[in-house]
C-alpha cells in the first residue's frame, strides 16, 4: 500500500505547504484565513485548513458492503480505521472508472471527534487569504447545492468555491448557532427590564409629567375594572411565553410543534412552567431547549435497544410469509436503531430475505454506521447471536446482519425510488420537519406502505386527524396501520 503524507498543522514549514518563493512566504503573515485548495472536475474548490489534519496519497481501500455509493470503503491510517468518501460522487460529479490500485488524493478531515478521508481530483496546496475577501455564495459559481458553499474567494488569479464542510457533513455552522443564540439576547434584556418594572415601587406622591415616562400617570383605561379583567393580562403573558418556547424550539433545535406532537408539548410546557420556580419560562440558551426536549425522545434513542424494548417490537410484528421483507428506517442516526431492528427482524422472519433502507442526512453518521462496534456488556446480552469478535478484540455485527442494512444519505423531504415496504420505522423524525413537510412525508408513508404493513412513529408523536391510519397500542408501544 502506497502512502505519502504531508502534515498541514500550524507547525508545518512553509515549503511543505507549496509556497514557491521567499516573497510568498513573507506575504503569508498578512493572511488571517488559510484554506486547503483542490480541484473537482477541473474546477477550483477549498475548505478551511482548520478541518484538515493532513494530506495523503493512498489506495487499496477496504470495501464495505451496503454503504452509500460515495463511500469507497475504509482505510487503515496508522492504526486508525477511517471511512473514505469520494467528494466527486457525493456532488454527483462524473468520475472516471476506478481501478483497485488507483492512487487517490486524500484530505484527512477532522470534525469534532470524527476523522475521515475525502477523495478529490488534485490537491493544489494551502492558500492564504484575508477572511474579509470572502464573498457570499452564488449558485452560478458551482455545480453543487448552494447550501454547501460557505463563500466565493479570488486568490492567485483563481476563483475558489469555499465549501462549508460543517454543513456537508451534517453539523450546524457555529456562526449560525451564535447568530441564533444572539437573537435571544434582546429578548432576555427585555425580560429583565419587564421584571425590573414589575418590582420597582411607585410613589403616588410623585408629581411627574406624564411625557417624562419616569412614572406613568394612572388612568381608568389602564386599571382593571373587574376580577375577570384583572386576570386577563397574566393569561396573555402566559400565551406569549408559550409562543416564545415554540419559536425557541424551532430556531434552536429545528423542532416544530404541530398537531403531530401538540399533546406532548402542552403537557411538557405545563411541567416546564411549574419547574422554573420563579425563573423565566423562556429559553435563555440552546441548553434550555435541550432540557425541555429531554422527555420527548423515544426509548433507547441513540443507543442499542434493551431486551425489553426489542421484545416489545418483536411481539408487534405481524405474521408475514413473504420471501422478502422491506423496511424503511428514516432518521437512522448513528446506526444503533437500524442494527437493533435488523436483529429483531432476523429473529421474527428467519426464512425471509430482509432489507432495511436506513436513511440519514448526517453524512458522518452514514459513513461510520457500517463500522459500528458493540460493547462487551451489550455483546453478552440479547445481541449475542448476531455479533462476532474481531481480531482487534472488538465486537461487530455478523456479515449476515450487515448485509440486511443499506445505509444511504437521504433527505426524507425529497421524493425517492423506494419500493413498497412492509414496515416503516420513523421514530422522532417528523417533529424535526417543517409543518408542510410533515404532511408530505406522512402522505409518502401512506403511499409506500403495503396494505398489511405497519408504521412506527416516536412515542410522543401521532399521525393526527385527517389521515387514513388506524392507531393500535400493544403494551407500551403504539403503531399504525392502514384502515
Amino acid at each position: 500500500m502506497e502512502e505519502t503524507a504531508v502534515a498541514v498543522n500550524s507547525q508545518t514549514d512553509n515549503t511543505e505547504r507549496g509556497f514557491d518563493d521567499e516573497e510568498e512566504r513573507e506575504s503569508v503573515a498578512l493572511f488571517d484565513f488559510r484554506m486547503a485548495a483542490f480541484t473537482l472536475a477541473g474546477k477550483d474548490y477549498a475548505i478551511d485548513i482548520m478541518h484538515v489534519k493532513e494530506i495523503v496519497k493512498a489506495s487499496r481501500f477496504t470495501y464495505v458492503p451496503n454503504t452509500a455509493p460515495f463511500v469507497l470503503g475504509v482505510y487503515n491510517l496508522r492504526g486508525e480505521i477511517i471511512p473514505i468518501i469520494d467528494l466527486r460522487k457525493f456532488f454527483n460529479i462524473e468520475v472516471p472508472p476506478r481501478k483497485p490500485d488507483n492512487i487517490e488524493n486524500l484530505l484527512i478531515i477532522s470534525i469534532e471527534e470524527h476523522v475521515f478521508g475525502v477523495v478529490v481530483d488534485q490537491i493544489e496546496g494551502i492558500v492564504g487569504i484575508q477572511k474579509s475577501s470572502i464573498q457570499p455564495p452564488h449558485p452560478l459559481f458551482g455545480d453543487i447545492n448552494i447550501k454547501f458553499i460557505y463563500g466565493i474567494v479570488e486568490a492567485r488569479d483563481r476563483l475558489y468555491v469555499l465549501l462549508d464542510i460543517g454543513r456537508i457533513f451534517g453539523h450546524n455552522n457555529e456562526e449560525e448557532e451564535r447568530a441564533i443564540q444572539q437573537s435571544y439576547e434582546p429578548q432576555k434584556d427585555a425580560d429583565a427590564q419587564d421584571e425590573a418594572a414589575k418590582t420597582r415601587p411607585a410613589n403616588p406622591d410623585d408629581d411627574v409629567d406624564e411625557r417624562s415616562g419616569d412614572v406613568p400617570q394612572k388612568s381608568a383605561a389602564s386599571e382593571p375594572k373587574t376580577a375577570a379583567a384583572a386576570t386577563q393580562a397574566p393569561a396573555e403573558e402566559e400565551d406569549d411565553d408559550k409562543k416564545f418556547v415554540k419559536d425557541g424550539l424551532k430556531d434552536l433545535k429545528k423542532f416544530y410543534v404541530t398537531e403531530l406532537n401538540k399533546s406532548w408539548f402542552d403537557s411538557r410546557y405545563s411541567e416546564w412552567k411549574d419547574s422554573r420556580a420563579g425563573a423565566s419560562v423562556q429559553f435563555a440558551s440552546a441548553n434550555d431547549a435541550d432540557e425541555f426536549l429531554k422527555p420527548f425522545w423515544s426509548s433507547n434513542s441513540g443507543a442499542f435497544w434493551t431486551k425489553e424494548y426489542a421484545d416489545a417490537v418483536y411481539d408487534i410484528l405481524p405474521d408475514n410469509a413473504a420471501k422478502q421483507i422491506l423496511v424503511w428506517n428514516p432518521g437512522c442516526g448513528k446506526g444503533q436503531e437500524s442494527f437493533s431492528l435488523a436483529c429483531v427482524l432476523k429473529k421474527r422472519y428467519p426464512q425471509s430475505k430482509i432489507r432495511i433502507y436506513a436513511h440519514e442526512t448526517d453524512l458522518l453518521n452514514i459513513a461510520n454506521a457500517p463500522l459500528l462496534t458493540v460493547s462487551d456488556s451489550e455483546a453478552a446480552g440479547w445481541l449475542s447471536p448476531y455479533v462476532q469478535k474481531g481480531v482487534t478484540g472488538e465486537y461487530t455485527f455478523t456479515q449476515e446482519i450487515k448485509d440486511i442494512i443499506m445505509f444511504e444519505y437521504h433527505d426524507i423531504n425529497n421524493a425517492n425510488a423506494l419500493p413498497m415496504t412492509d414496515i416503516i420505522f420513523a421514530r422522532d423524525v417528523l417533529s424535526l420537519i417543517p409543518p408542510e413537510g410533515q404532511k408530505t412525508v406522512l402522505a409518502d408513508f401512506e403511499e409506500k406502505l403495503k396494505g398489511n404493513g405497519i408504521l412506527f412513529l416516536g412515542e410522543n408523536e401521532s399521525v393526527g386527524s385527517g389521515m387514513s391510519w388506524g392507531e393500535k397500542t400493544q403494551g407500551s408501544l403504539t403503531y399504525y396501520s392502514k384502515q
